[in-house]
């Protein structure tokens, strides 16, 4: 099939993914007030995983989990660097708020063009995209410059955030050579097995003490990220890749970081302020910049 410009109908499922995703910061946010870190990465990635497996098992994908010669040692790779970088955002967003969080995490897709340029062939950084990084950092700056003083709150959880971002910015290059090698469905797997058994062991070590409240907001907050964004955001967005032009996708982005500030403010009850709006909107240009051409 040859992709195609975007309709009406493909810009409306693009916009309505965006803005999933751009809830999910939030929604982690929610569940940590009943629920540990490293135990709520893995109940939700459990619920990803099953997901994942579903989708395989209706689309007649039955060799999901077999293994080939030399995709062990790049599965595991990406595994575990796929569970430092969720570790991190988890930690993070626990000490810092989710307008925050959307923000500084959304800079990853900036983070990613970055490190592209250096770790794939034929990436080449254009002008177009050097400004749309400054613009990007210039947001996360503006977002940074009321929390570097001893009495900020939201320092350390905003650094974590931060180093989630980058992680995540390495995370898609790597992913980008390795399902040239992998199939894209049994890469999913396996980076959702390694990482479960890592938040498995990360929470029986450090959170044992912690209880876990089921209540009905965790269980919204776990259905929303495994099964809405990791289960059907997943699905779809795979089938707008293989319908329509990438570089038209792209730009949808651009919405994800302004959504989420609005969508903290609504679930969480969080402030906008002047200088989340403008840390927002710069990084949403930064990142149409960088999807330039």
């Amino acid at each position: 099939m040859t992709a195609r410009p975007l309709d009406l109908r493909g810009a409306a499922v693009a916009f309505l993914i965006n803005v999933i995703w751009a809830g999910n910061p939030v929604a982690i946010k929610v569940g940590l007030a009943d629920c540990p870190p490293f135990r709520l990465a893995s109940l939700r990635f459990c619920l990803g995983g099953i997901a994942v497996l579903a989708w395989a098992w209706l689309t007649g994908q039955r060799g999901v989990l077999r293994i080939r010669p030399g995709e062990g040692r790049l599965l595991l790779n990406v595994g575990l660097l796929f569970a430092l970088q969720i570790g991190t955002m988890n930690v993070g967003i626990a000490h810092t708020t989710a307008a925050h969080a959307v923000v500084l995490f959304n800079a990853y897709a900036v983070h990613a063009v970055v490190l592209a340029h250096f770790q794939i062939p034929g990436d080449r950084m254009t002008a177009a995209k050097l400004a749309g990084i400054v613009v990007a950092y210039a947001g996360v700056l503006v977002l940074f410059g009321g929390t570097f003083s001893p009495s900020s709150q939201t320092l350390g959880g905003d650094l974590l955030v931060s180093a989630s971002a980058l992680l995540l910015g390495e995370r898609m290059v790597y992913s980008a050579r390795a399902v040239q090698r992998v199939d894209p469905t049994t890469f999913l797997v396996y980076q959702a097995a390694v990482g479960l058994a890592c938040f498995i062991t990360a929470s029986l070590w450090w959170e044992a003490a912690v209880p876990t409240r089921y209540t009905p907001s965790l269980l919204l907050s776990l259905g929303f990220q495994g099964v809405v964004v990791a289960g059907f955001n997943f699905v779809v967005n795979l089938h707008l890749l293989r319908v329509y032009r990438p570089s038209a996708l792209a730009a949808w982005a651009l919405i994800t970081p302004v959504a989420g500030v609005v969508i903290a403010a609504v679930i969480s009850g969080e402030p906008l302020t002047p200088a989340l709006w403008l840390s927002s909107a710069l990084v949403a240009a930064g990142i149409g910049l960088t999807t330039r051409r």
